[in-house]
Parts: C-alpha cells; structure tokens; sequence
C-alpha cells in the first residue's frame, strides 16, 4: 500500500511505479540517517541549524548505536530503515554507513523512492555509480554526494576568482593532505583501509581534495600515480603521489598521507596562474594563507583577506551550506552543486591513480577500470 500521498504523485512506466517527491515550499524538508556512527553527530548540527529542516529519524542495524542516538537527541532511532521510513516519511535519506557499503544501501533503498544525500566516497565502483544514476534518471530521483569544502568560505572566493578570469592562463594546482592516522584508528573498524570497503588515503582522506582539484581546475585528461603503506597496518595506501595533466592544460599535483607525525598537519589548495597565487590551508582548506594578483582591487583584496584567512569557529558550517543548497534543489527542482554526477568525477579520478599504479602507466580519462582493486570483493 502507498502511503503519504501528499508528498507523491505516481505514475506508472513500463511497470515501474516512479515516485516523483513535491516539496511544498512552506514545510520543512525531512531527512533521516542510515547510520548513527559519528559522522551522524555533524549531519544533527548542521540540519539543526536550518529553520525549514529537519531530522524525523534515524536507522542503524546496531540496536545500541540506535538507542545511543534516540537518548541523545530525542530523534526516534530504528534498527529497520524500512520501518523506520514508514513510520516518520523523509523526503531524504542520509547515507551514513561505512564506505564500501554506500552502494548497496542506495540500491536498497531505491524502491522507497526517496532523494538520497550520500556521504562520501559515493560508492567505490564506477559501475555501481553508473546503475545508481541510472536508476536515479528513471524515477526522478535526486542524489546529492557530500563536498561540503566546495562551501569553505575561502574556496567560495578562490572559485569566484578563477571563474572572473583573475588567474589569466593556468599553471599549476596542488593539494596537500598531511594527516595522522594511526593503527588504533584503523583497528577500530575492521572495514578501514580494506580494498574492497574502504581503499586507503586516496579513496577515504583525500577524496575531498581530489574534488576540489577537478571542480577548481575543471576536466582532467590524464593522470600518474604511486602509492606506498609505510606506517599502517592495512591493505591500501597510506601515501600517495600524483601528476595530473588537465584538459585546460595546466598541471596538478596530490600528495597525500596519513603517516604524519605526530600530529594532523595540513589539508590544503593552491592554484597558480598566469597573473596570481592563492593558497588555501589550514586542516580541513578553510583558512586563506596566499591571496596575490597582479591586477589587484585593493579595497575588495584587503576585505577578502581580512574575512577569509581566518578559521571559522562555528562546527559544522560548511555542512549547513551543503544542506541548504540541497533543500534548495529540492525546493526548486535545480541542479544542486554537487548532485550524482560531479560525485562521480572524483572516484573515476581515484580509480585512473590507482589503474596507474598496477599498470605502471600514465591514464587518461575518461576509461574502464581494468587493473583497480578498490571496492572487489573477493
């Protein structure tokens, strides 16, 4: 039996009931968490913020993570997503569930015709991507791929820039994941740095700033790449190096690592160009460290300097924008910033680094996995 008929309308193709889910502008859009692991603390903060939003119930096949999460919040918790959409009616569902199991929970989840926001990476196959959108196509359903750094005040400008043309011709682009993640951190979920549920740095830490590599400097033409476990325990990589040729003709470097020590180091941007120089640092590329262009406004530079190369203070901040951009979508039936298919361009560029390293080759995009071990079950 279909129940809440008003927020759907059905039709029937070719046997298929499609849902297509009509938000009305003056009522909040409801989520709910498949999972209530730690990530499911900053998804209450962030929608808490929201006043047209908010958290109807949350899922975990762990009974005493439910519980745990149902006591803190005051948000009724299930152990069946099943009943737990039934009984609270999301519009969305939340994907917060280990790594390699994204997927699968999305494709389980498609017959109750929900949009989906996904934490990341989307799912580990580029073939199990490519099913999910096309599902998604089929019943007009919406999926949005957390990046929430793409909201980082500082990367909002740095865009802004490259989009106005500032940089001139483009040269060079860097990202720097310098991390510490020990083995504790590993043996904590036995799933960590497994290659058939998780990958190592390249798939799980650095996946943001890979993003922000394609979404600042725009399509990537080719890639080489090694990878090293030097400090961890694990199947994957805990280091990783990469060159990249983008289509536009600059070059791009990733370095990433979670052997740091002792401590967490960096997560940062740079894009040079013909005519300036912007660095975005700090932890998580959220602090305005270089701002220099050869044309430069002073009284627009000097504000962007004085408001952005501070780390902001509130928690969760970019998360609440990411939200917002979603309910946006929704509302509005627009294109979010990061809907299915930019959250696919980050793992196909995964994929190619690790297709180098087995191959030993240079890789150029776009391609078919051939050599790749992230996200095979054995």
């Amino acid at each position: 039996m279909i129940t809440y008929t008003n927020l759907f309308w059905y039709r029937l193709t070719k046997n298929v009931i499609i849902a297509h889910i009509i938000v009305d502008k003056a009522k909040h859009i409801r989520f709910a968490l498949v999972g209530c692991g730690a990530i499911a603390n900053k998804h209450v903060t962030a929608i808490g913020r929201l006043e047209n939003a908010s958290i109807c119930g949350a899922c975990d096949i762990d009974p005493k993570a439910a519980q745990a999460f149902q006591q803190k919040y005051g948000i009724p918790a299930y152990t069946d997503a099943q009943i737990m959409i039934e009984e609270t009616g999301p519009h969305v569902l939340n994907i917060l569930t280990p790594s390699g199991l994204h997927g699968d929970n999305i494709m389980e989840l498609m017959k109750f015709n929900r949009h989906f926001v996904v934490e990341k990476p989307f799912a580990l196959t580029l073939s199990q991507i490519d099913k999910i959108l096309e599902e998604c196509d089929k019943r007009r359903i919406k999926i949005f791929v957390i990046k929430q750094n793409r909201f980082n005040p500082p990367i909002v400008k740095l865009k802004e820039a490259l989009d106005k043309g500032r940089f001139g011709k483009l040269v060079l682009a860097t990202v720097r994941v310098r991390w510490r993640r020990d083995n504790k951190y590993y043996k904590e979920k036995p799933w960590r740095g497994t290659w058939a549920y998780d990958g190592g740095v390249l798939t799980n830490q650095a996946s943001h700033h890979i993003d922000m590599l394609i979404w600042l400097m725009g399509a990537v033409e080719s890639v080489m790449a090694k990878t090293a476990t030097h400090l961890a325990d694990i199947e994957a990589d805990d280091t990783g190096v990469a060159i990249l040729k983008f289509k536009n003709g600059a070059l791009g470097v990733i370095e990433a690592t979670t052997a740091a020590r002792p401590k967490d180091l960096e997560g940062s941007v740079s894009v040079l160009g013909q005519k300036g120089t912007v660095v975005v640092g700090g932890f998580f590329m959220n602090e305005l460290q270089t701002w220099e262009f050869e044309d430069r406004d002073e009284q627009m530079d000097d504000d962007i300097w004085e408001n952005y190369s501070k780390v902001p203070a509130e928690p969760a901040w970019n998360h609440s924008e990411f939200f917002k951009d979603v309910i946006e979508s929704l509302i509005y039936d627009k294109q979010g910033l990061v809907g299915g298919i930019e959250g696919r361009k980050s793992v196909e560029l995964i994929h190619a680094m690790y297709e180098s390293v087995e191959t030993q080759k240079e890789v150029f995009l776009s391609f078919i996995p051939k050599r790749c071990r992230l996200g095979v079950i054995k």
